[in-house]
């Protein structure tokens, strides 16, 4: 399902407790997600070690993911689909990164969600390492810094070459909203420059390649 989202006032979401009491109806097992980026593909995986896999580039900085932050009269399209609250705890350890919102999507004619849905979007590295890893170098350790790691939240990097092919065949085989949203509301760490102006200068040649083949099937769009 495509739609569209807005970040008024976001509710940060910390707990599995936050999670339930703010997505979905007391009676409800389930709560919705806003796919983004890679989740508007169903196959993808929900959280790239692009280092453990191989297609990380950090001889030039190609090593990015994707989040979303606020941004004034900005929107991206989304689509939203639904996991069981019982998969909270997991949802939450493969997110890990990421600041966990409640937003309210609406569908592309404008019509809100009836309840509001988690959206991962930027967090910080402090933020991370004192909530995230309780202030523990051995926890940062295991999940970034045997990486050669030592920062998440940089703007001098690139996008990951095999998954921003991903992403844009993700959004393309969605539909023609959710290609021109990506395209055109998505921007490198310098927040100036689009994907669509990355790939016609230089990014151009991303789209031609192939990831290795032991990954064409979960980054293939």
């Amino acid at each position: 399902m495509s739609s569209a989202i807005s970040l008024p006032e976001p509710i940060e979401l910390r707990e599995d407790s936050d999670f339930r009491n703010y997505l979905s109806s007391p009676d409800s097992n389930i709560i919705s997600v806003c796919g983004f980026g890679s989740l508007l593909s169903e196959r993808s995986a929900r959280t790239p070690i692009f280092f453990e896999r191989g297609i990380a580039k950090p001889e030039t900085k190609e090593i990015s993911s994707l989040s979303v932050e606020p941004c004034e009269g900005e929107s991206l399209v989304v689509t939203v689909f639904e996991i069981e609250k019982s998969e909270i705890p997991a949802f939450m350890e493969r997110e890990l990164e990421f600041r966990f919102l409640a937003v309210v999507p609406e569908t592309l004619d404008g019509k809100p969600y009836d309840f509001p849905a988690v959206l991962c979007a930027q967090y910080s590295d402090d933020e991370f390492f004192q909530v995230r890893c309780q202030g523990s170098k051995e926890i940062y350790f295991q999940h970034y810094g045997r990486y050669n790691i030592d920062k998440i939240w940089r703007d001098d990097i690139l996008p990951c070459r095999a998954y921003l092919r991903h992403c844009v065949l993700a959004a393309k085989n969605l539909s023609d909203a959710a290609y021109d949203s990506f395209l055109d509301h998505t921007f490198l760490g310098d927040r100036q420059t689009t994907i669509r102006e990355y790939l016609a200068t230089t990014g151009a040649g991303i789209m031609e390649e192939q990831p290795p083949e032991s990954l064409k099937t979960r980054y293939g769009g």
